[in-house]
């Protein structure tokens, strides 16, 4: 199963990437309005692919996580706390995996 990305709207607009077991693996800054979101995923969808784009962290909390980067350097996303490096790495290729998806489900009610 593929994986998709939903676009939100809450008072901003925001965007996941899911995988195909519905799981959120990328969650995306905020954007006033809706073009700048759809441009995000377009960022994804281009930088996703590239290893040299995540950001491998560790939170306060001493989680592990990743952000994803355009080459500008401005953070796109990113992922949720993982209990380890290499939770953390399965998802980095979940979003190298699933980024490239056309598929947009469009919760803005729009």
């Amino acid at each position: 199963m593929a994986g998709y990305y939903e676009l939100k709207k809450g008072k901003k607009y925001s965007f996941n990437l899911k995988a195909g077991n519905h799981q959120v693996i990328l969650t995306s800054q905020t954007y006033a309005d809706r073009g700048g979101a759809e441009n995000g995923i377009e960022s994804v969808r281009k930088n996703g692919t590239d290893d040299a784009r995540f950001e491998r962290k560790v939170s306060t909390g001493g989680k592990p996580f990743f952000s994803l980067k355009a080459a500008n350097g401005q953070i796109i996303g990113t992922s949720e706390r993982y209990d380890s490096e290499a939770a953390m790495e399965n998802g980095i290729q979940s979003v190298k995996t699933n980024c490239v998806s056309g598929e947009v489900k469009d919760l803005t009610g729009a």
